[in-house]
């Protein structure tokens, strides 16, 4: 599975790198900035937890 961050969407709540720190980087400002990214395995659930706590649904999970 990979990820990607809705662009102007992440208003900084930092709640996906709460759950998943693993997965979810926040840079300097607080604000998650990656591109699409895939997700090991091993971290999928953390991940899914991650995304879905974000107020501004700004990550979108793609399944493969």
């Amino acid at each position: 599975m990979k990820f990607r961050v809705i662009e102007g969407r992440c208003s900084g709540h930092a709640r996906c790198a709460t759950f998943a720190p693993q997965v979810f980087k926040l840079n300097p400002d607080g604000y998650l900035d990656m591109t699409e990214t895939e997700i090991p395995p091993e971290y999928s659930a953390v991940a899914l937890r991650g995304a879905n706590a974000c107020p501004e649904r700004a990550i979108e999970i793609i399944p493969e």
